[in-house]
């Protein structure tokens, strides 16, 4: 794994503009899953909201969060990525993001298959950060199984 620059990750367009431009922000009230996550190491925070259609289909996401730029890029990316999925789908969706975060290299397939979830694939090169892109996706996790609790 070749080390980078953390600036180039804060640098990323489609990073900056999640970050600057957070998508479906409001607070989702009567949401049929919901949940908060926060890592206490550094004091960022997820606050997710989801309303399923009566397909069990995603129909609305709400996201809000607290933190650094990745953290809150990944949450909206997030809640852009999961709308019109299936609970499963969800949960395929976000191994597919774990293994892209965690696993071997990613081969440029999966990065474009994930869309803009891919340019995340950058925090790969710094170990530390890559808590903050999981954040969202276990707060998800644990949304969904709650849910189905």
């Amino acid at each position: 794994m070749a080390l980078g620059n953390l600036d180039e990750i804060y640098r990323d367009d489609v990073i900056l503009d999640h970050r600057r431009n957070p998508r479906n922000a409001a607070r989702l009230k009567d949401a049929d899953i919901a949940a908060d996550g926060v890592n206490p190491f550094c004091g960022d925070e997820i606050h997710l909201q989801m309303r399923l259609d009566d397909g069990g289909r995603v129909a609305e996401v709400g996201f809000q969060g607290e933190g650094c730029s990745i953290n809150q890029a990944t949450g909206s990316m997030l809640s852009e990525a999961i709308k019109g999925l299936t609970l499963p789908q969800v949960e395929a969706l976000s191994a597919k993001f774990h293994e892209m975060m965690q696993g071997p290299e990613p081969p440029d397939e999966m990065l474009t298959a994930l869309g803009d979830l891919g340019s995340l694939s950058k925090v790969r090169d710094f170990p530390v950060r890559i808590k903050c892109a999981l954040l969202a996706w276990s707060t998800l996790e644990d949304g969904v199984a709650a849910g189905r609790g």
